[in-house]
């Protein structure tokens, strides 16, 4: 029987090995066609009329920085749609100054209104796509986190004219204000989602930064998709891989964004990810869960054998230390041709990134554990609350509540479900029998 055991113990740690081996490619080709797609940026100069659409909400940091940057992008022929709640949203003041400086580009700020029953920018999308002009070829949307090199727009286009390719996504790096664990915990998560992108996304698509052809956006129903749903991206995604379109990745549309989070920031923001994922990306989030899983706790289950093996004086503790170790291996390689990245993306940010890389290379098991536990924690509930704003979804995405944290309270009743007008009629003879 222990010999069973020992069998199934190599195909499970082999099949870890193999899994980890497989990661490590996978950057490494991510690295290669990165460095291969930023050689000569200059070749591509696509021509078309270009919305571009910038949806805000609260003040980010150095937003004035990232709005401008929209406005100087080396494509001539955009116009720029931001896209506000209400006028009294902080980036509306900072949109009209940038506006303002900028008075020879075609920019316009709408106020979309309150959301009832979608995402606030989901429907702040919805508002600025309702009527496209006719002279709009292209659409492009982006957040208002991100700040774009002055080639991103024309290289998001770039690759749209292909007929099998149905929209271009970049991604984000963020970068931390400060060298704090929850920054660094965050940018290593995320430089660990974004270095499984190669050229094909696999329908993975980043809202802060994709484009697609006008007549696609239309023809596959987004504008209508996206209704009562509070992911943007995901959505696009489900109905692209339906069409059977690819997704392209493109390196040079990938986007410093900077942060500035705490521990429970940072779990919440990357539990609210995976939580969209859970109910509309439902594939990748499955994956996610059984990768993650399946790593940890084969690099758990050898740790405690070591363990096990060192205090009892077994002589075949050098079983579980090599698998550990090999594991150990994989990962920094891994960790460390993700994290060259940065020198290739942003070679002007190596200084401030260089504590961020050191934190992902050496405390990477551990990052992976964490990891494990934020996607493990987003198997449960249905509220996201997101910038201020908290919403309930079904069972099928679709959001039943939303409420704003700003909001006054409303305080239940004991004993009232939801007939106000029979406990008034109770009130009324309590107080007539008094």
């Amino acid at each position: 029987m222990e010999a069973y055991w020992w069998i199934l113990y190599w195909i499970v740690s082999a099949a870890a090995i193999v899994q980890s081996l497989l990661v490590v490619i996978q950057t490494w080709e991510h690295r290669r066609y990165a460095r291969s797609s930023l050689r000569n940026l200059n070749r591509h100069q696509p021509a078309g009329r270009v919305l571009l659409c910038a949806p805000c909400k609260g003040h980010d940091i150095n937003l004035e920085d990232n709005l401008r940057a929209l406005l100087e992008q080396d494509y001539d022929d955009y116009e720029v749609a931001f896209i506000v709640e209400s006028a009294a949203d902080p980036a509306y003041p900072v949109i009209r100054r940038v506006m303002a400086a900028h008075p020879w580009m075609p920019a316009r700020l709408i106020v979309a209104g309150r959301a009832t029953y979608t995402g606030q920018k989901v429907h702040n999308l919805r508002v600025a796509t309702t009527r496209i002009s006719p002279r709009i070829k292209y659409l492009a949307f982006v957040d208002s986190d991100a700040r774009p090199k002055p080639e991103w727009l024309r290289m998001l286009i770039a690759r749209l004219n292909r007929p099998h390719i149905g929209a271009v996504t970049g991604y984000r790096w963020f970068v931390p204000e400060r060298d704090t664990v929850a920054n660094h915990l965050l940018c290593s998560l995320n430089c660990c989602i974004m270095s499984l992108l190669g050229r094909n996304s696999h329908y993975l698509l980043w809202g802060g930064s994709w484009a697609i052809r006008r007549e696609l956006f239309e023809k596959i129903g987004i504008h209508s998709a996206w209704k009562d749903t509070l992911s943007d991206d995901f959505v696009v995604g489900r109905l692209l891989r339906k069409a059977k379109l690819q997704v392209r990745f493109e390196p040079s549309c990938v986007v410093a964004s900077p942060i500035d989070n705490s521990l429970y920031g940072a779990f919440s923001f990357v539990r609210r990810q995976y939580l969209l994922a859970r109910f509309y990306a439902r594939n990748w989030w499955t994956f996610a869960v059984v990768a993650l899983t399946f790593s940890n706790l084969i690099w758990l289950a050898n740790l405690l054998m070591l363990v096990l093996s060192i205090l009892n004086g077994a002589t075949w503790c050098w079983i579980p230390a090599t698998v550990i170790s090999i594991l150990y291996l994989l990962k920094i390689f891994r960790t460390a041709v993700s994290q060259s990245l940065a020198d290739l993306y942003f070679p002007h940010l190596r200084k401030t990134l260089r504590r961020a890389k050191q934190f992902d290379i050496l405390l990477q098991p551990f990052i992976s554990l964490i990891h494990g536990i934020i996607v493990w924690s987003s198997s449960f509930g249905r509220h996201v609350t997101w910038r201020g704003i908290s919403y309930r979804l079904s069972a099928h995405g679709k959001i039943q509540r939303t409420w704003h944290t700003d909001d006054p309270p409303v305080l239940p009743m004991p004993g009232i479900a939801g007939n106000s007008s029979k406990f008034l009629g109770k009130l009324a003879g309590l107080r007539k029998a008094g």
